[in-house]
């Protein structure tokens, strides 16, 4: 077969239809998001099926699809095809991903047969070549072979009894230094770990499905050997066939032993409300057929197998064998490692398992043994408990005492239409559903209205009126329903002085108290905060001056209506100036307004010298994205003590709606969205303010609040002071798609794929998106993993969007966004939604997330888990030099402390990675995972131990308890270095610190007269600016490496709880045993992760030699 060349190239083989493309590469592009409509956008197939036009595989026409810069493929030469004999005809792989004609896998059975049957799997080799072979498990499963080889056949083969752990991923050393590493897939990529030097057989399968079939099966045969057949057949009486068998007798009442298809039907449905009707009665029927019955009555035998058919999620069953020490039920010490090491949760105890188990184990004998079935772990990972939003920030949980400028509001435009701008009704229901929905800064257009009473519309357009008293009356009734925080009144206020007395008493009268009344401190820099003004309305709009003593007075008008329709009137290419209008303005309803007055904003130096901090300016999107592109420092200056509202542009008059992050990365609290327009946009918009209880209110990111920090909007790289996090998606399946709307002319069928979006500073925005799953929306598989650098991970957001890959049009089915620090780590379900933002019944995504840092920091359960840099030389962070003398002599002496502070860091986390990898795991896993891997290859062939972890002493050593093997001496020696490396940052990170602090404090000290010394230094104009700007880049420099060292020490501690933990799980602590009584079969296929440190095949497995 083929071989790479001298440029690493394979041509790849082509690929079954719907399967993942295990070579190749993937989309990864700007911040364009997808929803709804998207004309001219018609991406093709990921993956084909057969042969394209010019001989062209369809694995070569996913690739091509995927951009322009891809490579041509090397044409295959008659030099590099190394078995010339013709390969047999084979029967086709299993797959249950695919067509609905294929099997699904759904039990060690189907593992079992499908291995029997033999797949071509990709064995790959240090030397970078990678040999196509044909692999099957004999008859007896005693033995794996492949073919063709020109050894002989007996060699060709690998003893299941020699197999020491079946490794998934590219977790060996093999793969670490293959030259293909990055165009093979993780999900395909799996390796067989065997013999007593510990050697892999590493190999790559055409999909993820056939992976899991390969390592779930040989897991199994490791667990049960020669009894795996014993074991395969006593799995006929499970529980799942006694709690299956229970609810039929309770529906088949009069013991007939059968009961009718309509109740057969309805009770799978019960069981599983996702499943068509349709779907669920063909399959009986497909039964009945099969064994030529002639009534319609359904048995026991019949239901439970139809519920084993329908109703078993193969991804979820491999899970399930992964985890499980006997491969058929979870007890309470395999769902502790689970819920721990996997979902992240914390102080779990058996107590904890057992909880899990009464909540969702639906058979009675699993409740009264304290067993988890394959049903009751399904129903754990589908219950709101696995959904992948963290319930913490279900309710309010940020800091609500900062003042008003240091959060983002959520803010609603013209709230009161519910079409367009220009002919739209206007409705109550507009309001209604904006503070429902969390609104906190709703906009009311009032003008003088008949009978005296003023209405609200948007002036100079034909959009319909209401009635200005009833709106009140609605924000009265609806205002803090969502949110106890303050809410914000816009008022644009064009009603003669008559009305606006009306105006002021329909607000004294319905909203009373709730107005906030109170004039502003001189004395306080800031505005209070959202706790200070809870259950308050506050006014934003024109006010009077203090010297004003009459009962009106004259101010500038605020008309964005006339602004839209003066753009409108005006066909020449050139806009013209729009003069704004002066009117006359009741004292009482100035008076009224008291934090929020309306100012017109004129530049930022005006601003910073002159600006009050109760004083809001208002910035068209046109005019607020060029300060972002012209000014992007002193925009987010600015929005550290001022409220800034955004508004969209007047030309958009279909009511779409800009980018919210477009103007949150400047720190614009209030961004104004169209709420009736759904889309990108508006998902953003909703799915940002779900954070925090939905309370409307979102604390931005430190540095973009800090009175000394630097942070520019447009950064396209990391972020000074800010520890960049690594995540990691991995897209398993979907579950119950519905069809795109108006798609009735294509049928039932839907193709659908997944877009991965990153939405945040410029530097993180990214998209990447999955292979298309042909004609199937009931069950897809996708099994595909994607990597993202987040930079500023507390601006960004990631949306999932799912689209049918074959409908012309709309090929939107449904969507889910959420804020990066709300991600669940571990085996997630997401809901998807509506274009309109409803809930989608029984229609989910399963991943899996893990987020990692390059720098260490984070929370130590949720993301504290350290990636160690590509091998590169360290960088280590500067300071910017001034040409100030006096400070610059200050921030060098934070050189020598800043090194020292990354040394420590980047030790402890290369030390780290090294142990990951030893154990033959991913960068994604924990120590305490490390640690579970290793413990079945620690103990001797009388299941005694061979090393034991001493966790008498404060740093827990491993202590050898006789002769070692080299590859366990090679443990022993990289533990003690993250062990060392651990050791030595915990005792002299604080001081380190410290220095840090010291430094950054005395340069504070000059933070006042700043400018006066750039002066009297001879700076000025660039460079006087310049020295400003470094000066806030060294302090943010200084303070996040301060922080980062806080968080190593954190992560430290933790990392050690991990081990104590994982120590006393395994019983390896001194003086426990090391299985805890099981027997030697089953220590060795529990938790079967990863596990020693392999030795590469040599000439035993050279059958190319």
């Amino acid at each position: 077969m083929a071989e790479f060349g001298e440029d690493g190239c394979l041509p790849p083989p082509p690929l079954d239809a719907g399967r993942t493309q295990c070579f190749g590469s993937v989309l990864n592009g700007g911040c364009v998001g997808r929803a709804g409509n998207i004309p001219g956008h018609r991406p093709g197939n990921m993956v084909g099926s057969g042969s394209a036009p010019g001989g062209q595989t369809g694995a070569d026409t996913a690739n091509s699809s995927v951009g322009p810069d891809r490579k041509a493929e090397l044409p295959r030469r008659s030099s590099i095809i190394k078995d010339g004999k013709q390969r047999k005809e084979r029967k086709k792989t299993v797959s249950f991903s695919s067509m609905p004609t294929e099997k699904k896998i759904s039990s060690a059975s189907d593992c079992i047969n499908s291995m029997v049957d033999g797949s071509e799997l990709k064995k790959v080799r240090s030397n970078s070549r990678v040999y196509h072979r044909y692999f099957l498990l004999d008859a007896d499963m005693q033995s794996l072979r492949w073919e063709p080889s020109k050894k002989e056949s007996e060699k060709a083969k690998i003893d299941i009894k020699s197999v020491k752990e079946v490794r998934t991923g590219k977790n060996t050393d093999t793969f670490r230094t293959n030259g293909t590493y990055d165009q093979i897939s993780e999900d395909c990529a799996f390796s067989i770990i065997f013999g007593e030097n510990y050697e892999s057989l590493d190999l790559v399968a055409n999909s993820a499905d056939v992976a899991n079939i390969w390592v779930t099966g040989l897991r199994y045969l490791i667990s049960y050997g020669k009894h795996t057949l014993n074991m395969i057949e006593s799995s006929q009486n499970n529980m799942r066939w006694s709690w299956l068998g229970e609810l039929f007798d309770e529906v088949d009442s009069v013991k007939s032993k059968h009961i009718t298809l309509c109740a057969a039907v309805q009770l799978v449905k019960k069981l599983n409300p996702g499943l068509k009707n349709v779907k669920v009665e063909l399959k009986f029927k497909e039964f009945h057929k099969a064994k030529d019955k002639s009534d319609s009555d359904v048995t026991k035998d019949e239901f439970i197998e139809v519920f084993h058919d329908l109703c078993t999620r193969p991804e979820i069953y491999f899970l399930f064998v992964q985890f499980s020490s006997n491969k058929e039920f979870l007890d309470t010490k395999d769902l502790m490692i689970f819920l721990e090491a996997e979902q992240g949760m914390v102080q779990v105890s058996e107590d904890t398992s057992m909880e899990v188990i009464r909540k969702f184990e639906p058979s009675k004998e699993g409740q009264l043994k304290g067993w988890l079935s394959l049903d009751g772990f399904s129903n754990y990972l589908m219950s709101p408990e696995c959904h992948i939003f963290d319930p913490e920030q279900k309710s309010v949980c940020q800091d609500m005492n900062q003042p008003l400028s240091h959060y983002y509001i959520n803010a609603s435009h013209n709230t009161y239409l519910i079409e367009d701008q220009f002919r739209g009704p206007s409705d109550v229901t507009g309001y209604i559903r904006a503070l429902k929905m969390g609104c906190r800064s709703v906009e009311l257009d009032v003008w003088d209205g008949p009978d005296n009473e003023p209405v609200i519309y948007t002036g100079h357009t034909m959009t319909s009126q209401i009635v200005f008293r009833s709106v009140i009356d609605v924000i009265n009734k609806y205002a803090f329903v969502a949110s106890e925080f303050p809410l914000i009144l816009c008022l644009e206020n064009h009603c003669s002085l008559l009305q606006q007395r009306v105006m002021f008493q329909h607000l004294k009268k319905i909203l009373g108290d709730k107005i906030y009344l109170e004039p502003p401190k001189p004395e306080d820099c800031y505005l209070p905060s959202p706790f200070e003004l809870k259950g308050k309305i506050l006014l934003k709009g024109k006010k009077l001056g203090t010297n004003c003593t009459a009962s009106e007075g004259e101010v500038t008008d605020e008309d964005e209506g006339a602004e839209m329709s003066q753009r409108m009137s005006i066909e020449s290419a050139e806009q013209q100036t729009i003069t704004p209008k002066k009117f006359q303005l009741s004292k009482d309803l100035s008076d009224l307004v008291t934090l929020c007055k309306s100012v017109e904003f004129k530049d930022f130096t005006t601003s910073f010298q002159s600006q009050k901090q109760w004083e809001l300016c208002s910035f068209n999107e046109v005019f607020a994205s060029r300060c972002a592109t012209d000014f992007p420092g002193d925009f987010v200056n600015y929005n550290k003590k001022f409220l800034a509202r955004v508004y969209p542009s007047p030309m958009r008059i279909d009511s779409s709606n800009m980018n919210p992050q477009d103007f949150w990365k400047c720190g614009c609290q209030i961004v104004s969205m169209n709420y009736q327009t759904p889309g990108l946009m508006m998902d953003l918009n909703i799915g940002w303010f779900r954070q925090n209880g939905n309370c409307g209110f979102v604390l931005r990111p430190a540095i973009m609040r800090e009175h000394v920090s630097y942070f520019s909007a447009n950064t396209k790289d990391s972020v000074p002071g800010v520890s960049p996090q690594l995540l990691h998606i991995k897209i398993i399946s979907g579950q119950n798609f519905p069809k795109p709307k108006g798609s009735g002319a294509k049928g039932d069928v839907v193709d659908p794929y997944v877009y991965v979006e990153i939405h945040g500073i410029p530097a993180d925005c990214a998209e990447q998106r999955t292979k298309t799953v042909n004609q199937n929306g009931d069950n897809p598989l996708f099994d595909e993993s994607f990597e993202f650098q987040i930079n500023l991970p507390e601006l960004a957001m990631v949306r999932f969007v799912v689209l049918d890959d074959d409908y012309i049009g709309d090929e939107f089915i449904g969507q889910y966004t959420i804020p990066f620090e709300c991600l669940q780590p571990g085996f997630r379900h997401v809901p998807l939604q509506s274009l309109t933002g409803e809930v989608l019944s029984h229609t989910v995504l399963f991943v899996h997330v893990a987020i990692t840092n390059r720098r260490g920091g984070g929370k130590p359960h949720k993301r504290g888990l350290s990636v160690r840099k590509s091998k590169k030389s360290r960088e280590y962070a500067s300071m910017r030099v001034l040409l100030i003398k006096a400070v610059d002599d200050v921030f060098k002496t934070a050189i020598q402390p800043l090194r020292e502070a990354t040394d420590l860091r980047e030790n402890m986390q290369n030390a780290i990675a090294s142990f990951k990898e030893l154990c033959g795991l991913s960068a994604v896993a924990n120590l305490k995972q490390c640690i579970l891997a290793l413990s079945p290859r620690l103990t001797g062939p009388d299941n005694s131990p061979l090393l034991v972890f001493n966790l008498t002493l404060q740093y827990p050593n491993l202590e050898s308890q006789g002769l070692l093997p080299e590859v366990l001496k090679k443990v022993v020696t990289t533990y003690e270095m993250v062990i060392q490396t651990s050791k030595t940052l915990l005792e002299t990170s604080e001081g380190v610190y410290e220095r840090i602090l010291q430094t950054q404090k005395a340069a504070m000290e000059f933070h006042e007269n700043l400018h006066d010394l750039a002066v009297k230094e001879g700076l000025k104009g660039r460079k006087l600016h310049k020295a400003v700007e470094s000066f806030t880049w060294n302090i943010t420099i200084l303070k996040g490496q301060a922080d980062l060292l806080k968080h190593s020490r954190s992560e430290v501690q933790e990392n050690l709880k991990q081990i104590h933990y994982a120590a006393l799980t395994s019983n390896l602590s001194k003086g426990g045993g090391a299985t805890g009584g099981s027997s030697g079969s089953e220590s060795r296929g529990r938790h079967s992760l990863g596990a020693i440190p392999e030795k590469a095949t040599a000439e035993e497995l050279s059958d190319e030699d």
